[in-house]
């Protein structure tokens, strides 16, 4: 199964020159997203996660049905003040500004192996920050992976970690 029948283009979302790679109409077709968690699986198994890491807020669809699937547990990286109890948080800079992901300080246990999913990898500005935070809080991570990457913005470029994803556009 090609993955990309199941990914809808929208031009001019969110704003006019942004082409949306939109993933609910692989979420709502049962098969391509059994098949998308399949090979997700396959491409993180290997790196032994004890959590995945989804980032906010489409990772979080990817995440939590892939790690049930691993048998791992699953925590949410989130954008700032989202998060209940003590957080901590990695500032990291954008194009234009600066932008924050934060963790519930007590999400992850010292030397616990935590991978990184998303949806998509772009930039890549948002995923590294994540590896930063969560190193920061002690974890090991191991890995990244995204169902979908824009090669053509060399996000993977800006993470020090092996990345994986199963669909990738050039343009």
């Amino acid at each position: 199964m090609d993955l990309r029948d199941h990914i809808r283009g929208i031009p001019d979302f969110p704003k006019p020159g942004i082409f949306f790679y939109d993933i609910s109409t692989l979420l709502r077709h049962a098969e391509a997203w059994q098949v998308a968690m399949d090979q997700l699986a396959e491409a993180v198994r290997p790196f032994r996660p004890d959590l995945l890491a989804g980032i906010e807020s489409r990772g979080f669809l990817m995440a939590a049905p892939l790690a049930l699937k691993l048998g791992c547990g699953f925590l949410m990286l989130r954008k700032r003040g989202k998060l209940p109890g003590r957080t901590i948080g990695h500032e990291y800079a954008l194009e234009y500004g600066t932008d924050r992901v934060e963790i519930q300080a007590d999400a992850v246990k010292g030397g616990e192996r935590v991978v990184i999913v998303d949806d998509l990898l772009a930039t890549g500005g948002t995923m590294a920050a994540g590896v930063a935070l969560l190193r920061h809080v002690g974890a090991e991570v191991p890995a990244a992976a995204a169902l979908i990457e824009l090669t053509f913005l060399s996000g993977r470029a800006r993470l020090d970690v092996p990345f994986a994803s199963l669909v990738q556009y050039e343009s």
